[in-house]
């Protein structure tokens, strides 16, 4: 069984910084992708941040330059460091990985989500 649990939300003013932590943990063989999520009231679960094996990264362009994504292999934890936070960053944050376990299936995993608040 593998779990992703996430920490580091909550409650901030507009332009200050919180950093997300995601760390797995289970029967894990190897993590390929991992990425943050968020999801918005009323809006559909978008891609904020992914970051590949090899450390290659991709962001959303209303991030971009804002936000950065990296990940500590040996803790097989992902972190998303948020800088110059808006209002319109408030959602739910979710963290996602690609998890191969010791008998070659791989599948994607969902972290319960952590409540971020950026008041203006």
């Amino acid at each position: 069984q593998v779990q992703l649990v996430e920490s580091g939300g909550g409650l901030v003013q507009a332009g200050g910084s919180l950093r997300l932590s995601c760390a797995a943990s289970g029967s894990i063989f190897s993590i390929n992708a991992m990425g943050w999520y968020r999801q918005a009231p009323g809006k559909q679960r978008e891609l904020v941040a992914g970051i590949t094996s090899r450390d290659s990264t991709n962001y959303a362009d209303s991030v971009r330059g804002r936000f950065t994504i990296s990940r500590d292999n040996a803790k097989n934890t992902v972190y998303l460091q948020m800088n110059s936070l808006k209002p319109e960053d408030t959602a739910v944050y979710y963290c996602n990985a690609d998890i191969s376990d010791y008998f070659g299936a791989t599948r994607k995993y969902w972290g319960q989500g952590t409540q971020v608040t950026v008041s203006s």
